[in-house]
């Protein structure tokens, strides 16, 4: 009996046990908890695999391959996605140069699953693709990547188990495209296999792209570069599985090839410190029969520069400069970046080169952005991030269509920094966050409804009208003398201070001193300023400049030349003849010789020594019958003469004595230079 009972209970505890363990896993299925133990199962064996499994020394390369991909093939791309960082945007970058046509042929080299072609289809449509062969020596990963391709129903793929190093396109056929996707780094003949890719890459478009772990030379290329320890123990880990990081296959890309773009970054591994993280490249190149990209250098922003753009916008006045310069075709044009704005506009004006120069990083990102998006994007989606500043898209459309194409350090400028397109473009930066705060004081001092009248103005007198109804503007007018005063002196010094003038308006102290030389107060500068625009030009159609700080906007009447649509088209294909640089200007200045020079005010922050300097280099640099215009916050700016004597006719053009000087009425004079 007693062994009937003890039967009896072990059945219904086991009946009761099945039960619970049918319940955990219900619930752990809910909770998404057994997936995430699977996922931790297939990333350990993938890993066990990459740092403990000791890879025989003979055999084919073939042979070591397969014991080494053979027991993770299943699990290769679920782990691998989370640290192959590079290829995503290399398909992105190779896609946006393919779209468009039609009939390609695309070989992915060392293609493992075809996970490729999933990031692909992202980008573009592969019905674009005539046929893509996909080739790997891995028999274990071939076969995941004929499931895949059978999964997905992809007609024009083939699946080719075969070295990197003797395949060919069937038929002579010629590839649009080469990818080697974190697969050149493990094929021992390197050479062999980027000669025969080259073979048979299509001579006037085809682009070959390589994506994979690197560490520099010891003496590399400025955006290459890392430190000894970085390079040895990279090259040391990565050795250990048989994968040669080392610099010399991408030199010798660059020697067999021309490289047309490049990014250097780093990425984090699962599992491993984010301290960790090591460098990978990624590589677009094309026939040497085709124009090579320039080198890139390493870039940083001056001593006490913000992290940022000062400016979102140029503050100087396009069609005032205009007549002055008088823009040929065959003119070479040299022009601080500023907003980018004005470096648009001597293209449109038809100049064969314009050199564009800041040596502030920040700057010369936003201009190459809102180059590189005229280029590429649709205007709707130009005016709504350049003119509204605002665009809900904005991350898809870098990731397609604008990073492929920017160089490094913009990419590396805008890629954390893409709320900008949500918050509002002009309400960033210095001069943004300047507006942003002028626009709250606003709202809270109750002229919220009269700035908007002011700006909604009809007419140039419904504008005057509104602006001397601000209450603000009715009590400076009447107030008592003393009482103004006191006003006015608290304004200067919340508004005027240095820290304030420099990050909000970039306006250095050299500058403000040259204001006060002149015997003016700053807050009399600034009121002389704003009331000199107010009763000369149409702030809601005819002044898009402050247009812009009251609404944090354009619109369509208002705005840059470069964003009409007209010129936006007439933009999009010639603006190869647009330089941007970061740098310093005489740098720049010195590299050749310049038909115009656009000084803006940059003379006022140098010092005597600089300023001499600067004029001795324009009269080496101009050509006779050269112009160089610049602005200033002073009405006789003791540089003029230095200029003058270096080889110059000089004039002085207009002065703010004489009233309103253009829509932006921020400086005292504006001069012009001619070389005799």
């Amino acid at each position: 009996m007693g062994k009937g009972g003890d039967g009896h209970v072990y059945q219904r505890d086991h009946r009761l046990q099945r039960s619970l363990s049918a319940n955990l896993l219900y619930r752990l299925k809910n909770t998404g908890i057994a997936s995430r133990v699977d996922d931790l199962k297939s990333d350990l064996t993938v890993l066990s695999n990459i740092w403990f499994k000791k890879l025989k020394i003979d055999g084919s390369h073939a042979q070591r391959l397969e014991q080494f991909y053979g027991p993770q093939a299943q699990a290769y791309d679920s782990f691998r996605s989370n640290f192959l960082w590079g290829r995503e945007p290399l398909m992105a970058a190779c896609a946006a140069r393919l779209r468009g046509m039609r009939e390609l042929v695309w070989v992915d080299l060392g293609g493992g699953t075809a996970e490729n072609i999933a990031l692909m289809e992202k980008y573009i449509d592969l019905s674009c693709f005539k046929h893509i062969y996909v080739v790997d020596l891995c028999s274990a990963l071939c076969k995941q990547a004929r499931l895949k391709v059978e999964k997905n129903g992809w007609t024009n793929v083939t699946i080719v188990e075969g070295d990197a190093c003797a395949f060919r396109p069937p038929e002579g056929a010629q590839a649009d495209l080469v990818t080697f996707s974190y697969s050149l780094s493990m094929i021992p003949d390197f050479h062999g296999a980027v000669d025969a890719a080259a073979s048979y890459l299509q001579p006037t478009r085809g682009i070959l792209g390589v994506t994979d772990f690197y560490v520099s030379s010891k003496f590399d290329f400025p955006l290459r570069q890392r430190s000894w320890l970085r390079r040895f123990f990279w090259r040391c880990v990565f050795d250990l599985d048989g994968i040669d990081i080392g610099p010399e296959r991408r030199q010798y890309l660059d020697h067999r090839l021309c490289r047309v773009w490049e990014r250097n970054s780093q990425g984090p591994i699962p599992y491993v410190p984010k301290a960790l993280q090591p460098p990978y490249y990624i590589w677009l190149g094309q026939s040497q029969s085709l124009a090579a990209h320039h080198v890139e250098a390493k870039v940083e922003a001056p001593p006490l520069f913000p992290p940022t753009f000062l400016y979102t916008q140029s503050w100087e006045d396009p069609i005032v400069d205009e007549p002055y310069l008088s823009i040929k075709p065959t003119d070479v044009c040299l022009t601080l970046t500023s907003g980018g704005c004005n470096s648009l506009a001597l293209c449109l004006h038809g100049a064969a080169q314009v050199y564009s120069v800041d040596c502030n990083p920040a700057q010369s990102a936003l201009l190459e952005l809102k180059k590189v998006a005229i280029q590429r994007l649709p205007y709707e989606d130009v005016w709504k991030l350049f003119g509204e500043g605002r665009h809900r898209d904005a991350q898809r459309l870098f990731d397609r269509e604008l990073s492929p194409f920017l160089s490094q350090s913009a990419f590396s400028f805008w890629a954390p920094r893409l709320h900008y397109f949500t918050s509002g473009l002009y309400y960033q930066g210095g001069m943004g966050l300047a507006v942003w705060i002028i626009q709250g004081m606003f709202a809270l001092l109750g002229l919220n409804g009269g700035m908007r009248r002011l700006v909604e103005a009809p007419s140039l007198e419904a504008q005057v009208a509104a602006w001397e109804g601000l209450w603000v503007i009715r009590f400076l007018l009447h107030a008592p003398a003393w009482l103004t005063a006191i006003v006015v002196r608290i304004a200067t010094a919340l508004f005027f201070n240095r820290v304030t003038l420099w990050f909000g308006a970039g306006i250095p102290c050299k500058q403000a001193q040259l204001i006060g030389k002149d015997g003016v107060p700053l807050g009399t500068y600034a009121g002389r300023v704003f009331d000199g625009v107010v009763r000369s030009y149409r702030l809601r159609d005819d002044n898009y400049f402050y247009h812009n700080c009251i609404t944090g906007r354009y619109s369509r009447d208002c705005c840059p030349a470069y964003l009409k649509p007209a010129n936006c088209e007439r933009l999009r294909g010639g603006l190869a003849n647009l330089h941007v640089r970061t740098a310093f200007f005489m740098d720049v200045l010195r590299a050749r010789k310049y038909d115009k020079v656009i000084l803006m005010d940059h003379v006022d922050w140098l010092n005597a020594k600089d300023a001499q300097a600067l004029a001795t280099m324009l009269g080496e640099q101009v050509n006779k019958g050269g112009r160089v215009i610049w602005r200033s916050a002073a009405l006789r700016p003791p540089y003029a003469p230095l200029i003058a004597a270096a080889g110059f006719k000089v004039r002085r053009v207009s002065s703010i004595e004489q009233g309103c000087m253009d829509r932006v009425n921020m400086y005292a004079s504006f001069y012009v230079a001619e070389r005799l």
